[in-house]
């Protein structure tokens, strides 16, 4: 048996162990079946990726003049059989880290509108120290779920599944059995872990963790309001932009708005994006609803920017949801935001979006830095390749897979969209090992410090970290739709 411990000293964190023992091709023409082997998918990526991919002019291989002939387009086919491999080495441009894809659009679809196999755990790795060994850290459990029955819970530390230690390559991230979180298998056993003293020690303690598809998340994870000080504080912990949970979030506000707040906290800290619409009702429900002021506008590729009216392109606050309901809104002039590195796409907007009109305190991190957004590609080339869910019958019957492109950038009113880096804080905190508190307490150390922000109490807490927490990955960037910002309105465009 293998026993090792792993001790945190200063900021970092470190690892030893001891064993116990000139024409362009017509869009509209088709490979050949009998002169060409299975390149369906290869066929459908390119034909969707040369028309609205955001860098569609500075990739090579998807210029509009890279072949004379079919057969030069067959034999480009042909050339690499796993359509993975030839979207992420064939068709995507170097600077890409969020283009992505499924080999079954149902996952991907269903995933985008808050669906999936899942056991309802969500946490965090971290690598310990300059080792390439990995632990991983529950960030919270979903309610209803397989993990809400066990015993487990926020701050739980494990270092193994199955019996294998977890690690990841710093130097080839592809190495690494990662996987054993994520792969298909619907049953899997977390191997436990102990931190006392500033050290993390496996233990016997196992926990069997067991899948459940077609499972349902609510993002509006947690609402309330606190009286503190003579301030009414809402605090809102919002883990995904789904927007077929646009009326629960509308809810939300109406609680805000019934009850008197006057400051809001919206933690955003693991929400890595989703829909771009649910970020402008959001945004309307901070702000306001003056249907005059600009929001956002987009910027697509050259040949998509040229068909598409002002209209089109921009987006304006709202005065209603989708489904008609009035917009609860606060209409502040300031709102304290909680986000880090795991904060990503449609999160990054609304701060992007807000920050023209009102003033937008960043407590956290540097958030993870995509401001493009996407939109999921299906084999229906009637429809643009534009994925309908009215339309599923129309998809290609030989071709299951899906892409989401990045097709495109948002900027707000200011004209202000160049955040690749990350949006930086204006209040540096992190989630600390040894105190990760209780998600929606007062006394949670990031929701304390925006607490402290808005009553004046800058002494109330020591928000010094002993242990701070430096995430590589956890369960939402490796989901089948990490860091998405969908672009979720018609599009008007000639394809031909």
């Amino acid at each position: 048996m293998k026993k090792y411990l792993v001790c945190f000293l200063a900021m970092g964190l470190f690892f030893t162990s001891c064993n116990n023992n000139d024409d362009s091709l017509d869009p509209g023409e088709q490979p050949d079946p009998d002169e060409q082997a299975n390149v369906v998918v290869q066929d459908f990526m390119w034909k969707a990726m040369n028309f609205w991919y955001f860098w569609q002019a500075d990739v090579p291989n998807l210029s509009d003049t890279k072949f004379s002939t079919d057969a030069e387009y067959t034999t480009f086919l042909e050339s690499e059989e796993d359509p993975a491999v030839f979207f992420d080495e064939k068709l995507s441009f170097t600077e890409d880290r969020f283009s992505f894809y499924n080999s079954d659009y149902k996952i991907l679809t269903q995933r985008s509108s808050g669906i999936s196999t899942t056991n309802g755990l969500e946490f965090g790795l971290v690598r310990f120290g300059d080792s390439d060994d990995v632990f991983g850290f529950v960030r919270y459990i979903l309610p209803n779920s397989d993990a809400s029955t066990k015993d487990i819970k926020r701050g739980d530390i494990f270092t193994g599944v199955n019996g294998q230690t977890l690690f990841s390559d710093r130097n080839n991230p592809s190495n690494n059995n990662l996987d054993l979180l994520f792969d298909d298998a619907a049953t899997y056993t977390l191997n436990m872990a102990t931190l006392e003293n500033n050290t993390i020690t496996p233990s016997d303690r196992e926990v069997e963790l067991t899948k459940q598809e077609n499972f349902a998340e609510n993002p509006v994870f947690i609402d309330k309001v606190f009286e503190i000080q003579g301030e009414t504080i809402g605090y809102l912990m919002y883990n995904g932009f789904t927007n077929e949970y646009d009326e629960d979030l509308n809810a939300a506000f109406g609680r805000f708005v019934d009850g008197g707040v006057t400051n809001l906290v919206l933690d955003l800290r693991y929400n890595g994006g989703g829909s771009v619409n649910s970020s402008r009702l959001l945004a309307s429900m901070i702000y306001g609803t003056n249907t005059s002021d600009l929001y956002i506008k987009q910027r697509w590729n050259s040949k998509v920017q040229a068909q598409l009216s002002q209209e089109q392109l921009e987006d304006y606050f709202a005065e209603t949801t989708g489904a008609g309901s009035a917009i609860n809104t606060l209409n502040l002039s300031k709102v304290y935001v909680l986000a880090t590195n795991s904060s990503a796409s449609a999160s990054e907007l609304v701060m992007n979006g807000l920050a023209p009109y009102m003033d937008v305190v960043h407590i956290g991190e540097t958030t993870r830095g995509k401001n493009e957004f996407s939109i999921p590609m299906v084999d229906d080339r009637e429809n643009t390749y534009i994925y309908n869910r009215d339309r599923e019958a129309n998809i290609n019957s030989e071709n299951s897979w899906a892409i989401q492109p990045l097709v495109g950038r948002n900027e707000n009113a200011d004209g202000f969209f160049e955040y690749t880096a990350g949006l930086s804080p204006d209040i540096e905190i992190d989630e600390t090992l040894e105190n990760l508190g209780v998600l929606g307490d007062a006394d949670e150390r990031m929701l304390a410090r925006a607490i402290s922000l808005i009553t004046g109490s800058t002494n109330r807490f020591d928000f010094t970290a002993q242990m701070p927490i430096e995430t590589f990955e956890d369960s939402k960037m490796m989901s089948p739709v990490k860091n998405k910002a969908i672009l979720d309105k018609p599009l008007l465009v000639n394809f031909e």
